[in-house]
């Protein structure tokens, strides 16, 4: 290989020019403008996503522990407060997450919605719509007869 002197005073170069370190810093910038919002994005999406899954445990749990203990189960869904709570565990939603009870207003109280489970594994029935920014809501029904919880998740490859 045969090295060239890159000017007069013989001195070889070693580094990156300034157009060169420009050009480098304005890709990583442009990457980086595209990855954040979109990181963004898929972490609020990861949260929402667990939340519903969280909610979902809580209702098969307070079924379960009913059926088990046979003594009824409340789960107190709290629309105003973002907030489902089951004994002693309680599922919180973000201030951009919108959550709607439908219950039986005989399990009702104190302006909280209840949704009761029984020693035979039934329930009081209702149900849970779960809402994000951008419209996309999860619905999940817990059917009276059985308690059997079911989830609607509003799209056709869900």
């Amino acid at each position: 290989m045969v090295r060239t002197l890159t000017s007069t005073t013989g001195i070889k170069s070693r580094g990156f020019t300034l157009v060169e370190i420009v050009a480098a810093l304005t890709v990583v910038g442009l990457v980086l403008a595209v990855a954040v919002p979109q990181s963004i994005r898929f972490y609020e999406s990861v949260q929402f996503r667990a939340a519903v899954r969280e909610t979902i445990t809580l209702l098969n749990s307070a079924r379960y522990v009913a059926v088990a203990t046979g003594v009824p189960q409340d789960v107190v869904i709290s629309p105003g407060e973002g907030f489902i709570r089951f004994a002693e565990a309680q599922v919180e939603f973000d201030s951009d997450v919108e959550v709607a009870a439908h219950s039986a207003k005989e399990v009702n109280r104190n302006g909280f919605g209840v949704i009761r489970f029984y020693h035979d594994g039934g329930a009081s029935g209702g149900g849970i719509d779960i809402s994000r920014d951008g419209g996309y809501t999860v619905k999940i029904a817990v059917d009276w007869l059985v308690g059997r919880v079911d989830v609607d998740f509003g799209r056709e490859d869900a």
